[in-house]
């Protein structure tokens, strides 16, 4: 029996990568559940709006977490690159290009949401229209997050499934974990697919179900790689 060898840049990395995951994960779940959901009212542009101004800091803090969790998922795609790259460089490298590509997709939910609030604003070139229209394009600017967060989801199930199934491969994590971390972001990608073709899909299965085994591994794996660290892989070799 051997074990393969892995260097401290790995190690260092696994750290970075466990830091990353876990404050990316805090960051957009106070961002999006704590800071923004209160101020958003469902079918309701005007009482939106008001929520809104009336707590602008609030909101505009929501938008700075998302940038922030933008940083953090740029900076975990490059620490797995840096763990993964020596089981697979070709299959790490487009995992990491996946998770920047969703991350890039991401950042489109702030400014539509600064534009939201430029349209709730009081410049002069917007007297030309009614304030109910203004609300109503603001609550649709930012009912557009939605939106691309939908459209970036696939990118972060590719991601995440291409990384499991390095983990999977290296034995850096526990097979049962890696083997969850497939199955998951494989249905990820599936669910995600399927909703932008067929838009009701959540009414079969709650939109809930489409990324929360994924993130529950995610999540699972960042403490891993803080607390635990990387499990060398061990090779079977014939004596000579």
């Amino acid at each position: 029996m051997t074990t393969t060898i892995i260097d401290n840049s790995q190690r260092t990395a696994a750290k970075v990568a466990g830091v990353a995951g876990l404050l990316a994960f805090v960051l957009v779940v106070f961002g999006n559940y704590v800071l923004l959901g209160p101020l958003i009212v469902p079918r309701n542009a005007v009482d939106t709006a008001r929520n809104i101004l009336a707590h602008e800091t609030q909101f505009r803090l929501a938008l700075t977490c998302f940038i922030a969790y933008n940083i953090g998922a740029v900076v975990l795609a490059t620490a797995l690159y840096v763990i993964l790259a020596p089981v697979n460089r070709g299959l790490a490298l487009a995992g990491a290009l996946f998770r920047v590509v969703f991350a890039m997709l991401w950042l489109i939910a702030p400014l539509n949401s600064l534009a939201a609030l430029r349209l709730l604003g009081d410049s002069p070139y917007l007297k030309v229209f009614q304030a109910d229209g203004l609300q109503a394009l603001a609550r649709v600017q930012i009912a557009g997050s939605f939106d691309d967060y939908y459209v970036g989801l696939p990118f972060f199930g590719l991601a995440a499934t291409v990384c499991a199934w390095l983990w999977l491969k290296s034995k850096y994590i526990p097979r049962g974990l890696a083997i969850f971390g497939v199955v998951a972001s494989a249905w990820c990608v599936f669910c995600a697919f399927i909703f932008l073709i067929f838009p009701h899909f959540n009414e079969i299965v709650n939109d809930w179900w489409f990324d929360f085994p994924m993130a529950v591994f995610e999540l699972v794996v960042s403490f891993w790689l803080l607390f635990k660290g990387l499990s060398p892989k061990i090779q079977s070799t014939a004596e000579s």
